[in-house]
Parts: C-alpha cells; sequence; structure tokens
C-alpha cells in the first residue's frame, strides 16, 4: 500500500476517479456538488495497492486552518484501517504545512471514525448533497 500526495495530473485523476466512484456512484451526489472549482487549490492524496487507486481525500488551506474534504475509500478496503492511514497522511501533510487546526464536515456516521482520530463534532446537524453531516475541528498546536 503506498499513500502519497498526487504530484500528476494522471495521479489526481486517479483520485477524482474514486470519488466519482464513491461519491455519485455510491451516494448520489450530483456532478455540481462535487466539482466545485476548488482542485487546483487543493492538495490531493492518493492511496494506491498495486498500483490501482483504492483511497482519497482532498486538504483545502484556509490560512492557518487545512480543511480534509472528500475523503473516500472504495468499499473492498473499507474497514481495513485504510481511512485512518489516508487521514494520518493528511494530518502529518497539515502539520507540514505549518496548520495550527484541520477541520472538517463528517458525514455523522462516519463522526466516530474521526473522534477515534482526535476531532470533536460541534454545531448542529446539517445537510450537504442531501448527506446528514457535523462539523468537526483538531487542533494541531
Amino acid at each position: 500500500m503506498i499513500i502519497r500526495t498526487a504530484t500528476t495530473r494522471a495521479e489526481r485523476e486517479m483520485c477524482f476517479a474514486l470519488r466519482r466512484a464513491v461519491f455519485m456512484g455510491e451516494q448520489g451526489v450530483s456532478e455540481a456538488e462535487e466539482w466545485d472549482g476548488l482542485e487546483d487549490d487543493c492538495h490531493h492524496i492518493l492511496a494506491l495497492q498495486d498500483g490501482q487507486p483504492v483511497g482519497t481525500a482532498r486538504l483545502r488551506p484556509l490560512g492557518d486552518t487545512v480543511k480534509v474534504q472528500r475523503v473516500a475509500v472504495i468499499a473492498s478496503h473499507r474497514g481495513t484501517g485504510l481511512g485512518h492511514r489516508i487521514m494520518a497522511h493528511a494530518l502529518d501533510l497539515a502539520r507540514q504545512m505549518g496548520s495550527a487546526r484541520v477541520t472538517l464536515e463528517a458525514q455523522t456516521h462516519a463522526i466516530g471514525f474521526y473522534e477515534a482520530l482526535g476531532f470533536a463534532a460541534h454545531g448542529p446537524e446539517f445537510d450537504d448533497a442531501g448527506i446528514a453531516h457535523r462539523k468537526m475541528e483538531m487542533r494541531l498546536r
């Protein structure tokens, strides 16, 4: 298993294909909601197993904060710890960027996953693309 920051156009396209499969294909998120025009402002993380894309995440720098978005793992690799490994890479990258905190908007079914990593939920539940979410945050320093 290799987890790294996508640096080439081909690697970014693999990240996008994973998002299409998970968010648009499985969860019914519309193309307009998935593609927000911020891709070039973000860092993309790609997980590969035997050269095949199996997971991704996107980090969006916002001053001294990094917002983790679009965390996706293909169905065959869920429950294997891959999500935790992708998030560990994301948090390491956020630290390298000098971020003071990391935020995200978690689908409510995944709140426990993020709490186990040290994130704390706050604020009310809200709808994003027809899916219930809550805001979460972790301080890095």
